[in-house]
């Protein structure tokens, strides 16, 4: 049974737990808050320009030819990207994620494209790394420590490569895997398929599109250039979505990490007041016994 000393330790254990995982609430609200900002303000540019894009080549018509829009008739080299963080600590962020991702590949994949021969991968953050690299699967380039200092050419370089892969017919089709940041109790593991880029023109040839605007130099011009950013810009946006989803699963955990060391406190509390109110009854039972028998005698 533990002594009076013993609880006393594991509070104090407890208690000094409690305040480091509070702290690290405290920086991932911190981190959070710039997230988010830059997370809102990147979604309306990228479904903007993702506008545009469909817009520029419903416009155009089926004359304009770009490798980045090849459909390729056969996927038989598929390159997946997954996203994940460079630390623990966040809940079931990455454990989530991976789980959707492992799926897919076992039991979705050579389902939706029966012809595929070889799989390769990019992976981005040390989780990511740790988790696929022992897998069956080509590993094109890792990024561990990723989530360190984000810029947006960390997100140029990864589409560069994916750009290489995929021009060259070395890959057929480009799959991200990240966490959406739907809100702050609520990060979805999603699928972005991002090459080749498939614009929805059905649904644009029913929506009126303004054809007096003067392109300069010309469309196609402007497509050619759109086409590449378009993409870097889908790569960054969904780096920024799974930052501030890592940050606010984060945030969740340690503080209910808090919250649930708190209530441990008050649980060793209770029993070290009850170990400490049975030990003091012991002594005074034995005082007590020691008289009476010192006054038999």
């Amino acid at each position: 049974m533990a002594t009076l000393r013993d609880i006393r330790r594991r509070i104090n254990a407890v208690a000094s737990t409690a305040k480091i995982t509070q702290a690290m609430r405290m920086v991932s609200a911190a981190k959070l808050r710039r997230a988010d900002e830059a997370i809102r303000s990147a979604r309306p540019y990228s479904a903007k320009i993702k506008e545009m894009l469909n817009n520029l080549i419903v416009s155009v018509g089926e004359n304009y030819d770009h490798p980045l829009i090849e459909k390729r008739k056969q996927i038989n080299n598929l390159a997946i990207v997954v996203i994940s963080s460079d630390r623990g600590l966040c809940g079931s962020f990455n454990t989530s994620l991976f789980r959707y991702v492992n799926r897919y590949i076992k039991e979705e994949m050579h389902a939706e494209f029966p012809e595929l021969k070889n799989t390769s991968s990019v992976l981005v953050g040390r989780r990511a790394v740790t988790s696929f690299r022992n897998e069956n699967i080509e590993v094109l380039k890792e990024y561990p420590g990723f989530f360190q200092k984000i810029e947006f050419q960390q997100a140029k370089n990864i589409i560069e490569l994916l750009t290489e892969q995929f021009i060259s017919n070395k890959v057929d089709k480009v799959i991200v895997f990240y966490n959406w940041f739907k809100n702050l109790i609520s990060q979805v593991p999603t699928r972005l398929d991002l090459l080749p880029i498939e614009p929805k023109v059905e649904q644009l040839k029913n929506e009126k599109f303004n054809v007096d605007y003067i392109f300069e130099p010309d469309k196609n011009s402007i497509l050619d250039e759109l086409l590449p950013k378009n993409l870097e810009i889908q790569m960054w946006k969904t780096i920024l979505e799974s930052n501030a989803a890592e940050q606010a699963a984060r945030m969740m955990a340690m503080e209910n990490a808090t919250n649930n060391a708190k209530d441990l406190i008050k649980h060793l509390e209770l029993i070290f007041n009850k170990e400490r109110q049975a030990a003091i009854t012991k002594e005074m039972l034995e005082i007590v016994g020691g008289a009476n028998a010192l006054k038999k005698g």
